[in-house]
């Protein structure tokens, strides 16, 4: 890791480091000791407390009170998707302070099959924030005891029941798939490849773009088959799409605190929240224990699992509630979670693998 300045340096990204704590004066950092609290500071000076860094995008805490997340790719999507939820339900999310969506466009180094040139801007933005209090849920996961573990997923699984009963507001009606305030969705497997970008209108839509992403991004196994083996859905929810470790806060009593990081956040297929959390992740048994908490999950049978994917190439399954549907089998609401949800996940290990390298 970079070792903190010693003597004054600019306040640009280079000179910012993760987990490092500085006093900014002016346009000009210094290394500041733990011991320093805010308010012994000099009016003119600020505490700043670097969170994260990464893909170009900066979250600062400033002196203890609120914190910043701005650079490339921080969209006004993320800024509504906190403001939707915090309007529409008590899910503890950061209350969304001020933005700033007028920056210069910075251009981002992509290669394409014609040129190895950057080709292409992304914007840049700022929101500022509340605090979340507690800790990241990441550093504490491997610690935890059964009992904690199973608490704190139990507890998600209602957070996430409360963000998919989000009514769509009237304005959003016409696309399937969207970010939550309607603009084109970012995610590796959904953005498209073509200008201007064309609206995902239905479920046929979205499957027809995983699969355009994945032959763009060399995927061959599966060529013939992908289409059959997609999980279908007419019905699309408000979600997440990124509940892991990382963007849960909880407290000493691994009470949930809040949920982090909306920009991937919106409307997607019911089953595209379960999916994101199954996919391969760093958290030891995490994806293990919200598996075992899912809303009054199917302790399949041997073979089971193989009998619902063969449904699953012939029927679309749409619900009238949030997590209870039909169980394609044996006719009853058994399943917590669609059939979709479940049985979709594998397959979209392969096409993560492929579509986020």
């Amino acid at each position: 890791m970079t070792e903190s300045p010693t003597d004054e340096v600019l306040y640009e990204d280079r000179n910012l480091h993760i987990g490092h704590r500085y006093i900014k004066q002016g346009n000009t950092l210094l290394p500041c000791p733990s011991s320093v609290h805010p308010l012994s500071l000099e009016d003119e000076q600020e505490l700043i407390h670097v969170l994260d860094k990464q893909m170009g995008r900066l979250v600062i805490e400033w002196d203890a009170s609120w914190v910043t997340k701005s650079g490339v790719g921080v969209r006004s999507a993320e800024a509504e998707a906190m403001r939707l939820v915090s309007k529409n339900t008590e899910v503890p999310v950061p209350e969304v302070l001020f933005t700033d969506f007028s920056a210069d466009e910075a251009k981002v180094e992509t290669e394409t099959e014609e040129s190895s040139k950057p080709n292409f801007h992304a914007p840049k933005g700022l929101i500022a924030m509340t605090i979340i209090p507690g800790t990241p849920l990441q550093k504490k996961w491997d610690s935890l005891d059964d009992e904690a573990k199973e608490s704190i997923c139990l507890q998600l699984w209602d957070l996430i029941s409360k963000i998919r009963n989000i009514a769509r507001p009237q304005e959003l009606e016409g696309p399937y798939q969207c970010a939550a305030d309607g603009s084109p969705s970012h995610d590796p497997m959904l953005e498209d490849l073509q200008s201007p970008v064309r609206p995902l209108t239905s479920d046929l839509d979205l499957r027809a773009r995983i699969y355009e992403r994945y032959l763009r991004c060399g995927g061959s196994r599966y060529k013939n088959q992908l289409l059959d083996m997609l999980p279908r859905s007419e019905r699309s929810v408000f979600t997440h799409a990124d509940i892991a470790p990382r963007n849960v806060m909880v407290d000493e009593q691994n009470m949930v605190t809040g949920i982090l990081d909306w920009e991937s956040a919106g409307w997607y297929p019911d089953y595209w929240e379960y999916a994101q959390i199954m996919r391969p992740a760093f958290w030891g048994d995490w994806s293990v224990w919200m598996e075992k908490t899912a809303p009054q999950r199917v302790r399949r049978q041997e073979g089971l699992s193989g009998r619902i994917k063969k449904e699953i190439k012939t029927k679309t399954y749409n619900s009238e509630d949030s997590l209870v549907v039909t169980h394609p089998t044996t006719n009853s609401p058994a399943c917590g979670l669609s059939t979709a949800e479940r049985t979709g996940s594998p397959i979209f290990h392969t096409l993560w693998s492929y579509v986020s390298d």
